[in-house]
């Protein structure tokens, strides 16, 4: 077996390991996509809840100054009560309706701060509610998960052990050009070559369709020895079909 079968084998392979590892890979995409928005869920969460903490602080501030000059209003009017002239009974009433004001804005304070904080509870209910369902669907992706990788865990094993064995008789630099060529190509790391006229020598490339010289398709039939695509750069093979029929004697095919 040449150096390009060899290649062709490892491809195959890889191509039946990458189709049952999409399959996992959904379900862990998924999974990672329910992880996402429970994190994204819980920081919302908690800069609410310090929103709350801080809102229900300051309506505790105002509602101790009303507190506060609720008890200064007291002693005013016990201090009214003795009061000795009429200009200093009216003196302590202005004082008092003065205190009364301040109270009056002080205790609306209180009550929008009360209203934020019952508006921000609402916000951390509804995340609540949000972050339990999304719980129940990162259950749901976890099971999927790992029913997925249970099903296929023995054929990616029996397909790594066929790859492994495969590789060894291929050249390590060869391999690791390989190897390059799957990961930025994918599927398309190695193409067929097709061809188009076998009279007048037109062949081209299965993957980028880029007309190929019949010299570089003759080596690959003759010896198989590694041949890439001028344009695309991808390793070529020539289908078994298709190769046993330009071996064929002319008069034969």
């Amino acid at each position: 077996m040449n150096v390009t079968s060899k290649l062709l084998s490892v491809f195959k392979v890889d191509k039946q390991f990458r189709g049952l590892r999409s399959r996992l890979s959904a379900a862990e995409k998924f999974l990672a996509e329910q992880n996402r928005q429970i994190e994204q869920i819980n920081a919302k969460k908690s800069s609410l809840e310090a929103q709350q903490r801080q809102l229900a602080a300051a309506a505790a501030n105002f509602e101790g100054e009303v507190k506060r000059l609720d008890a200064r209003m007291a002693t005013i009017r016990e201090q009214m009560n003795s009061a000795q002239t009429n200009k200093e009974y009216k003196a302590f009433l202005t004082e008092v309706n003065t205190i009364k004001a301040e109270r009056d804005r002080q205790e609306t304070s209180a009550l929008e701060q009360m209203g934020k904080v019952e508006e921000v509870k609402r916000q951390i209910d509804e995340l609540e509610k949000s972050r339990a369902e999304r719980e129940r669907m990162q259950a749901v992706a976890v099971s999927d998960r790992d029913q997925r990788a249970a099903e296929i865990k023995d054929k990616l094993a029996d397909l790594q052990n066929q790859r492994d064995t495969l590789a060894r008789d291929i050249p390590k630099d060869t391999l690791v050009l390989f190897e390059r060529l799957v990961q930025t190509r994918g599927d398309e790391a190695m193409a067929h070559i097709e061809e188009a006229d076998r009279r007048r020598h037109e062949y081209h490339c299965g993957s980028c369709m880029m007309a190929l010289p019949i010299e570089a398709v003759n080596g690959l039939l003759v010896s198989g020895k590694l041949t890439r695509c001028a344009s695309c750069q991808c390793i070529l093979y020539i289908d078994e079909e298709l190769a046993k029929s330009m071996k064929e004697p002319a008069g034969k095919r």
